[in-house]
């Protein structure tokens, strides 16, 4: 029964316009269960027809015709799928793949079956048995001898049970001993119903057979039959092929992973500074920016700002009214605000007032008297004082008691208030806390000394306070809209105001800061490239032997993707480690000083560094995994 049929094959080769025919007319045709022998010399074109039968070559003239089938008709992914299913491939160089176990090879061809894990296991184990390999099925090739590497070679050509298996010169590198036994061992294959193909120069191997066909000058000049088929039975098969699945090219790309694990770790550890350098730097910008925050917070509640006039005089109680009706603004609190006052110990000689050149909003110790009921809304964490108390800011407090300002706490003080003319109020206060950055006292004490002393002291400026924080800028907007005789009716200060641009300059940097880091991870993708392109070069002949066993281009290529992505999985992983071990250690460093976790390494920047190492990878890896998805598996094969 006839499984091949070649007719009229015709193949050349041309170097620029020059022909040089390697085939000259082939008409041949292979019984099922026939251990068929093509002799002759080098270059009689013997490896050239088995690239043909094996369906690696297709550029040639003729008819390739396999149970019934014409191959010509076929397109490349059924050529993959005919390699898969019909065709197993025995080299003389063995080519196993190194990085892979005994086990680990057989197994590779298997993985292109529907057979289960545990099955395809099972299977492999039984073949290796077949070939006494058994026990030898943890080693990796290079532990083996030149007849072992062989055995194995036999094994994972038969794992994928073909109808037809391609031996190409398969006892050119082994010794009588081994000679013997892979032919005894390919004898046993025949028995069993697949047709054997072995090319030789040996006519040792070729007695073995039983049919011999001579090549000489691309043509066929004897065909001589030694004995009938060893067996013509058909066998149907157990399972059927089907191409690899993504989980088994993960394992093949982690296994090599793995394999090359000193130069792998380099890279991810190159690639990985990068990664945790943007990570720490928004880290350190979201850090910088909550603390800023929280300062703000700790002495004025963002929900509230003070409303003054231009000229700086009073405001009166229609001002109050005016601003009450804006919308948002759910209280207005009047309060009075003065650049010049006397804090000292009581019994003490006054400390010097500042500076009256200074305005308002710079001056560190202001004296700001509001209502006692603006505590809830306008000093966030701060305890506003009840009559007869004082809250000294920290620069005030540290003037009085040095660097320990915070023992002043309970102690009194005498407050000096000049209000103009000439008019002077003092009041002995009990110190309750300290402010960052204001004294304050509650405007209740102010108004009843000034007025024991017969003097009017009226409220300077007014805080609003707003119904959400999202609405504090509209509602001062509105406030400045306020006008009289065209001209504008009030101005608006707010810590937060003063702040912002100080939080928002710190988060640029921060980000520019990342990205000046990022540039580096442009050094870890030509690292990537240039060690994809390394192992695209290095593993030339296991794409060659993956093609010949009916891995797709597309298969190939994944593979490649698959190992960089490990990269830059791996080093995102180290990354973000590392990352968070330096949190942990800088902010231990600096909490004692400013109290306050200044890394803080959100989600979204581990997952923008997750994203970056991501893209890193798969950019690196395109232009080498589509070079080796492109690879010519027969020049592949031929690679040393």
């Amino acid at each position: 029964m006839s499984i091949l049929e070649l007719q009229n094959i015709h193949k050349s080769y041309y170097l620029g316009k020059e022909e040089f025919p390697v085939l000259k007319g082939i008409d041949l045709s292979f019984e099922q269960g026939d251990f068929v022998s093509i002799l002759g010399e080098s270059g009689g074109g013997k490896s050239t027809l088995m690239n043909i039968i094996g369906g690696l070559d297709r550029a040639y003239d003729g008819d390739v015709i396999v149970n019934g089938q014409r191959q010509k008709d076929k397109k490349e992914k059924s050529m993959d799928n005919y390699r898969r299913d019909t065709i197993g491939f025995i080299f003389q160089s063995f080519n196993l793949v190194n990085y892979l176990s005994v086990l680990g090879n057989v197994m590779t061809s298997l993985q292109m079956t529907k057979l289960s894990h545990k099955e395809q296991v099972k299977r492999a184990e039984n073949l290796l048995k077949q070939v006494g390999l058994y026990e030898h099925r943890r080693k990796k090739p290079t532990q083996l001898s030149g007849g072992q590497k062989q055995r194995v070679a036999i094994a994972r050509a038969l794992a994928s049970d073909p109808d037809i298996i391609i031996a190409d010169e398969p006892t050119g590198a082994l010794d009588s001993q081994n000679t013997k036994e892979v032919l005894d061992l390919l004898q046993k294959i025949a028995k069993s119903g697949k047709t054997v193909i072995v090319v030789t120069h040996s006519q040792e191997v070729a007695d073995a057979g039983s049919r011999i066909i001579r090549l000489a000058d691309g043509r066929v000049i004897g065909d001589e039959r030694l004995r009938l088929p060893f067996n013509q039975a058909a066998r149907p098969k157990d399972f059927e092929a089907r191409p690899l699945k993504t989980i088994d090219i993960w394992k093949m790309a982690f296994a090599h992973f793995r394999n090359a694990w000193k130069q792998n770790l380099m890279i991810t550890i190159g690639t990985a500074i990068g990664l945790f350098s943007v990570m720490f730097f928004l880290g350190l910008g979201n850090g910088a920016t909550n603390y800023m925050n929280d300062f703000i917070d700790g002495i004025a509640n963002p929900k509230a700002f003070q409303v003054f006039k231009p000229n700086q005089s009073s405001m009166s109680d229609q001002d109050a009214s005016d601003i009450a009706k804006i919308k948002h603004i759910t209280k207005v609190e009047k309060g009075y605000m003065s650049p010049a006052f006397q804090v000292a110990l009581k019994g003490q000689e006054a400390n010097p007032k500042p500076q009256s050149s200074q305005t308002e909003q710079d001056r560190p110790d202001n004296l700001i008297t509001k209502n006692a009921t603006l505590l809830a809304d306008s000093i966030s964490n701060k305890k506003y004082p009840k009559t007869g108390q004082i809250v000294l800011s920290e620069t005030q407090a540290k003037a009085l008691v040095g660097k320990k300002f915070e023992k002043i706490v309970g102690k009194t003080v005498t407050l000096t208030l000049p209000l103009g003319k000439e008019q002077v109020i003092t009041k002995d206060l009990i110190v309750s806390g300290t402010s960052a950055s204001y004294t304050m006292v509650n405007f209740k004490d102010l108004q009843d000394t000034a007025s024991a002393e017969k003097i009017n002291i009226e409220p300077n400026f007014i805080t609003a306070s707003v119904d959400d924080l999202n609405n504090t800028k509209a509602a001062q907007k509105a406030v400045r809209k306020l006008k009289i005789n065209e001209q504008g009716r009030f101005r608006v200060a707010s810590i937060g105001d003063i702040l912002d641009s100080i939080v928002q300059v710190t988060y640029i940097v921060s980000v520019v800061l990342a990205l000046i880091a990022g540039i580096s991870l442009l050094v870890s993708i030509l690292m990537i490239v240039a060690t994809t392109y390394m192992s695209v070069s290095e593993r030339t002949k296991e794409i060659g032997i993956l093609r010949a066993m009916g891995a797709r281009r597309k298969d190939i290529r994944h593979l490649f993707v698959n190992e960089s992505l490990l990269l830059g999985i791996s080093a995102n992983i180290l990354a973000i480690i590392t990352a968070f071990l330096a949190q942990i250690a800088v902010n231990k460093l600096v909490y004692d000083t400013i109290e306050f976790d200044i890394i803080q390494i959100s989600l979204m920047s581990i997952l923008i560094a997750v994203i970056i190492g991501i893209l890193i990878a798969l950019i690196a890896s395109i232009a080498p995994a589509s070079k080796a998805a492109r690879l010519n598996p027969i020049e592949a094969l031929a690679a040393e």
